[in-house]
């Protein structure tokens, strides 16, 4: 058995081309996992449907997506324009992290290799955000029954306000976020955890943080984790304002997935951020989740 991992064609879409957000990381990222031997075939996810979606965003906002017909001022929110491509993108890539979920079920591991849209809302995108994966997808497994609690695990440098903002009333959705204080957004929600990092931490002090929280986190019992593993936390990120070395990045993730799959805790890996100045340390930095996830398959 091989670790399961969701990857669509699909996930790259066509954006301009002067656009800061790496969109050809998630074609780079399946090339490199399948060249690796990381593995040898994908998982293969249809569009998430709008009865799974409505549960983390308005129909009327669902629907400008699936029309192109969301406001342009919304579209500049988002960061890029929502034409035909970047709309099966959104739809795709969220049914990705809702497949992904679901075998993670029975693996105990699984992954995307896109996901972790934080920056979502109820009724908005922004931030390169246009579904709230994470979120559908957490949502699916408490209506289905397959989950009662869950926790997210925030970890990239921005702070997950999406997140925070669809489950302030949900008690059985555990939002937990490890940010930078300074960076994006700059009016930040409030999840149920906050852990606000000061600019230029280095990989001792960030790991010795994330070990403590673990410890808190651990207390509290899950029946299912969903990890954001951005990797803009690393020091040469164009949009990141940290300093943690590529050996930090391997050994956090190392960290937080033994740390749940040590619990029988089962964890779905979405990749978050990640802006690197070198397109080749971005996808090397985004590997790591799941090579280290496909570990506990070799």
């Amino acid at each position: 058995m091989e670790l399961p991992v969701v990857n669509h064609p699909d996930y790259v879409a066509k954006i301009n081309d002067d656009n800061k957000f790496p969109i050809q990381k998630f074609g780079a990222l399946a090339e490199h996992l399948i060249r690796e031997d990381v593995v040898k075939k994908f998982h293969i996810p249809k569009e998430c449907s709008i009865s799974t979606l409505k549960t983390s965003h308005s129909l009327e906002y669902i629907n400008h997506i699936k029309n192109k017909t969301l406001d342009l001022k919304l579209q500049k929110k988002i960061g890029f324009p929502i034409n035909e491509s970047v709309a099966r993108r959104s739809f795709v890539a969220t049914g990705g992290t809702v497949l992904a979920s679901k075998l993670a079920l029975d693996s105990k591991l699984a992954c995307n290799t896109a996901g972790g849209s934080h920056h979502a809302t109820f009724d908005f995108g922004a931030g390169y955000c246009v579904f709230n994966d994470v979120a559908v997808a957490a949502n699916y497994l408490k209506n289905k029954g397959y989950a009662k609690r869950i926790l997210i695990i925030d970890l990239d440098v921005h702070q997950g306000n999406g997140n925070s903002e669809i489950f302030k009333n949900d008690k059985n959705v555990l939002t937990f976020s490890m940010h930078c204080a300074s960076n994006y957004p700059a009016k930040k929600s409030k999840s149920d955890i906050d852990i606000e990092l000061q600019d230029h931490m280095e990989d001792e002090e960030y790991l010795n943080i994330l070990n403590k929280n673990l410890i808190e986190l651990n207390k509290d019992r899950y029946d299912f984790v969903f990890y954001v593993a951005g990797v803009d936390i690393h020091f040469e990120d164009r949009l990141g304002k940290l300093k943690i070395t590529d050996d930090g990045i391997n050994k956090r993730d190392q960290i937080v997935i033994e740390n749940f799959y040590s619990r029988n805790i089962p964890l779905c890996g979405v990749l978050g951020g990640g802006y690197n100045k070198s397109f080749e340390k971005l996808i090397e930095l985004h590997s790591m989740l799941h090579k280290n996830c496909a570990n506990y398959f070799s």
